[in-house]
């Protein structure tokens, strides 16, 4: 397949800047990935869509507010730092802007001088390696003087760092929401779990890789960018429970179903497990572990889109989607969502 087979036309105005409220107010579209049969409903209704056998695979990974703004120490100039990989002790890989201002050796500040970094050396794709020296925790100190790493797509202020958590949040280390989970509410997943339905927590730290566009047209030539998961062992026997007992597990976003996917291919079953994945899913794709899933509306000829279409197949996808655009569903990150099942 090639990969402008992927693309759909979407006005600009469907590109959602803000997210609803409150979050199980956005709306769902169901697809049937069997007959392509589509409904619309709002998300809070996923519920009845759920079955007391079934469980939910969840990423609980935290986005780092990981965009800090400084200036270098000698000249003053503005610069932007994006965290993207924790390498050792306090020493990181990160995207500068501008890039010619971070040469080996050059310092920066950021905050009140509550963050100070040196630059060490330059990287792949041009990207720098930086060492942090503070004073306290520097995590907190992040959080504090961070900024969430929105997508360029968005172009509003978010008022709220919450607001790109999942409410089930808790392992911190992703550049980027795992998206499909901001619509879950702790009400919803209280009266999900009451009907009988497990929730399985998994962590795949989410990297800007995900906003990669494929450059190749090929889809079989992309080379697919690596992050890092965990699966629990409380996790892989809710999994394999449900298997047994002829429920459905539903993967809650792309990224835990690439984690889900990304150790049946390794392991040949889902158990405890930990590393880094490449796995790229795209029609054609044998699905392992994972019988539904809940996710967001992906950008055009991405390989999330891709992935979706090789669970729900390529024409129910396209056909979702050019029904999402004209009944006005709203797109990407802090848009609405779909439940393939």
């Amino acid at each position: 397949m090639k990969t402008s087979d992927f693309y759909y036309d979407l006005p600009k105005e469907l590109i959602a800047q803000t997210p609803v409220e409150p979050r199980d107010s956005s709306r769902l579209l169901l697809l049937n990935k069997k007959t392509g049969e589509i409904e619309h409903k709002h998300f809070r209704d996923i519920i009845d869509y759920l079955n007391p056998n079934d469980c939910l695979v969840l990423n609980d990974s935290r986005v780092l507010p990981a965009r800090l703004f400084g200036i270098k120490e000698d000249t003053g100039a503005k610069v932007e730092f994006l965290l993207l990989n924790h390498k050792e002790g306090d020493v990181w890989e990160v995207l500068t802007g501008p890039g010619r201002r971070a040469k080996p050796g050059s310092r920066f500040t950021f905050g009140n001088g509550e963050l100070k970094a040196e630059i060490l050396d330059i990287v792949e794709d041009g990207n720098r390696l930086a060492r942090f020296t503070y004073d306290g925790n520097f995590y907190e100190i992040l959080d504090k003087i961070g900024q969430m790493p929105l997508p360029h797509y968005i172009k509003s202020e978010l008022k709220d760092k919450e607001r790109y958590q999942t409410v089930y949040s808790k392992e911190v280390g992703s550049a980027a929401a795992p998206t499909a989970g901001l619509h879950f509410t702790p009400e919803l997943l209280e009266r999900i779990q009451k009907k009988g339905v497990k929730l399985a927590f998994v962590t795949l730290h989410v990297g800007l890789g995900t906003f990669r566009p494929v450059t190749v047209e090929k889809i079989t030539e992309h080379k697919m960018h690596s992050e890092h998961y965990f699966m629990p062992k409380a996790s892989a026997d809710i999994i394999n429970e449900t298997k047994k007992n002829g429920g459905r597990v539903i993967c809650v976003g792309t990224t835990s179903c690439r984690t889900l996917e990304g150790v049946a291919a390794k392991e040949g079953c889902i158990k405890e497990s930990a590393g880094w994945t490449d796995i790229f899913i795209y029609p054609g794709f044998e699905f392992k572990a994972m019988d539904g899933l809940i996710t967001n509306f992906h950008l055009p000829e991405s390989t999330l889109i891709m992935l979706v279409a090789a669970l729900a197949g390529y024409d129910h996808t396209m056909n979702a989607y050019r029904v999402a655009v004209q009944e006005r569903y709203r797109f990407f990150s802090f848009g609405d969502a779909m439940f393939i099942y």
